[in-house]
């Protein structure tokens, strides 16, 4: 329901090893290099979603969220702290990554009271881009529901499927 996102290729609700109760796969479109803040709000709030989805159906969240969670602020962080998109940092690096190829490690190199600000910044992104999802899924519920019974039916879903439902009236 996004413009700006990678198109969906797979959801299953088939559990994973990892821990993991099921996936949604997106992959990008051609060779992708650059991303643009649309974009990384667009993947925050697509993160987001599982969550959101938990409190719309069910009014009550669970910890299988967790790992999109750590994704999605991992994203909000570097927005602000490494990539230039705040007004408030603008194109000044609060963090660095360290041995790229072997982790990536980050340190920041800032105040503590710019830490702060750090924090409350990617706490008001990702609980903008909660929210997104949070509106989109309540203003699709039909298509929700609809995505839900297919997959407990099937457990796994193709990208084209998932759209033959989306475009469906």
């Amino acid at each position: 329901m996004q413009s700006h996102s990678a198109p969906v290729q797979k959801i299953t609700i088939i559990p994973r090893t990892s821990g993991a109760l099921g996936y949604t796969m997106q992959v990008e479109q051609g060779d992708k290099y650059l991303m643009s803040k649309k974009e990384l709000e667009n993947k925050i709030a697509t993160f987001t979603g599982g969550r959101a989805a938990e409190e719309i159906v069910f009014g009550e969240i669970t910890t299988g969220a967790s790992n999109d969670i750590e994704q999605a602020t991992k994203i909000a962080r570097a927005m602000i702290t490494r990539y230039g998109m705040t007004d408030e940092f603008d194109m000044v690096a609060m963090e660095t990554v360290t041995n790229q190829y072997l982790g990536g490690d980050t340190s920041l190199s800032c105040s503590a009271d710019t830490q702060k600000e750090i924090d409350e910044k990617v706490v008001q992104l990702v609980k903008a881009e909660h929210e997104k999802a949070r509106k989109i899924l309540s203003e699709n519920r039909e298509k929700l529901d609809e995505l839900a019974m297919y997959l407990y039916e099937k457990e796994t879903i193709t990208g084209d499927e998932f759209m033959d439902i989306l475009d469906r009236k």
